[in-house]
């Protein structure tokens, strides 16, 4: 990534190629992208093309400025289409790359998830271990009881 920082002084060399910010413009194609998978769209693309014909048809001759084979549309629609590809494939690869990003800090997440379970786990284990060796209330009940009736019949 190539943002400019404000700490230090710009470069002053000049370049006869465009800038862009490559951010911004993957931004922009996965607004595009978006816009031509919805239904608005689709319902703009056939109205055009129905205003087209129905214009390249109903008008007298000298009106028409593409008429029957509808060449400058197929142009025009070609053109789209070639736009259109790879400013979709664009924002697929944005999505991937956010994704894989997406993943990798899940994986990161379940890694630790199962270190917190695995030492609970001990935690727990180790507890009822100590539990089991400690004297209940009903235990020790049982074995005063116990002694008490032994006192009883040797007294």
């Amino acid at each position: 990534m190539t943002t400019e920082r404000l700490d230090q002084p710009r470069d002053l060399r000049r370049s006869l190629r465009p800038h862009y910010d490559p951010e911004a413009f993957g931004r922009l194609s996965e607004r595009i992208a978006r816009f031509l998978g919805t239904a608005r769209f689709l319902v703009y693309m056939s109205v055009f093309v129905a205003v087209w014909v129905s214009w390249n048809v109903a008008v007298p001759a000298r009106l028409q400025f593409d008429p029957y084979p509808f060449i400058f549309l197929t142009l025009m629609l070609s053109l789209q289409a070639s736009y259109a590809a790879p400013l979709i494939l664009l924002a697929q690869n944005r999505q991937d790359d956010r994704d894989r990003v997406q993943y990798e800090q899940d994986r990161q997440t379940a890694e630790r998830n199962r270190a917190d379970i695995e030492y609970l786990t001990r935690e727990i284990a180790g507890l009822r271990l100590a539990v089991g060796e400690v004297t209940t209330r009903d235990y020790l009940r049982s074995e005063l009881q116990r002694l008490g009736e032994e006192l009883k019949q040797r007294g």
